[in-house]
């Protein structure tokens, strides 16, 4: 193959400028001086933040997630708040609304104001949501088809609920042995 060369002409740009070398810099000695100490404001670090998710490490040291009171304690209430259920599961009350939007499960009544009240069965609902999302890590959508086709979903998660407070009892059991 024969090569060709492109030819350039540069002279239907203009004239061209002339470059100037640049001036030399003057350096300047100085003595060193003794500066006073000055005591510095430190910074401090923002305190992480307690809600949102929780690290693996948490998860895996036993951090208690959800401190959603036992059967007997929750149902001598008629309702709960939006923000006592939030501290319940130590979320946001605006995660909270929005898993209301999403889970057609979870129905709390609301008053003329509009403030949410939740029945404990609708705190048993968001403890399975919650399990499901939070703990086992499945997508809004999954966990929506699990409910959805698993009619008798919540009675399996309160069984599994139960036998894991009697595993707890008893490694308490043989750990006072």
């Amino acid at each position: 193959m024969a090569q060709s060369q492109i030819a350039f002409d540069f002279d239907d740009l203009g004239p061209a400028k002339e470059v100037k070398p640049p001036k030399p810099k003057k350096v300047v000695v100085v003595a060193p001086v003794a500066v006073p100490a000055v005591a510095l404001p430190l910074v401090k670090k923002k305190a992480k933040s307690t809600q949102g998710r929780k690290s693996i490490k948490e998860a895996a040291a036993g951090v208690a997630l959800v401190n959603v009171p036992p059967d007997e304690e929750l149902f001598q209430k008629m309702y709960y708040s939006i923000g006592d259920v939030a501290a319940m599961f130590k979320l946001k009350p605006s995660l909270i609304r929005l898993w209301e939007n999403e889970f057609d499960a979870l129905k709390p009544k609301k008053n003329r104001k509009g403030d949410r009240h939740f029945r404990p069965e609708d705190v048993k609902t968001l403890q399975l949501i919650f399990h499901l999302l939070r703990e086992k890590k499945y997508t809004m959508e999954g966990a929506k088809d699990f409910i959805k086709n698993n009619s008798r979903s919540a009675e399996k998660f309160a069984m599994v609920e139960e036998l894991k407070k009697i595993k707890a009892f008893l490694h308490e059991l043989k750990a006072s042995l």
